[in-house]
């Protein structure tokens, strides 16, 4: 079955970030990393993805499911929106994550949350105008381990990635 990417954007709509996800140009870099299947979770945006006209690489794609969680756990690598509940299960599956931040969203707290979880060695962050460079620099076997715990470490974890404390 080869290796998957699994990109989804939430419940919201982040065209931006498909777009960017199904450029050629980064379609050949996830090639060139050995990946050779794409699904694509859209959301409610416009951007559709087109098929990858190549035998040895398929992208799929669809707006929403009940969940997602057979997709992460499915996935070698997810490519997602910084929404805490895709990044927390994500990391709570214990797969490598790239969080690529919507610079359209106002007063984004979801920056703060994925500075905090870089900053914490837990996963990659950008923004969609350096996705593929941080496809090409990462290193995965560096990423630490987001060990699931109690309701209250969790709270204190976002009030401090939030500046609340």
């Amino acid at each position: 079955m080869g290796k998957c990417v699994f990109v989804t954007v939430g419940t919201t709509s982040f065209d931006d970030l498909i777009s960017c996800v199904s450029a050629e140009e980064t379609v050949r870099i996830i090639k060139d990393l050995g990946y050779n299947r794409m699904v694509m979770q859209i959301g409610r945006g416009t951007a559709e993805p087109k098929p990858h006209p190549s035998k040895d690489f398929t992208i799929e794609f669809f707006r929403y499911k009940d969940s997602i969680a057979e997709d992460i756990r499915n996935a070698d690598l997810i490519i997602s929106h910084a929404g805490a509940g895709s990044c927390l299960e994500t990391l709570g599956e214990g797969k490598p994550l790239i969080v690529v931040v919507n610079e359209k969203l106002m007063s984004n707290h979801q920056t703060e949350l994925a500075k905090q979880l870089y900053k914490d060695g837990h996963l990659y962050y950008c923004i969609c105008s350096t996705l593929r460079r941080t496809l090409q620099t990462m290193d995965l076997s560096t990423l630490k381990r987001f060990s699931q715990g109690s309701p209250e470490i969790f709270s204190a974890f976002l009030d401090k990635a939030l500046g609340l404390k």
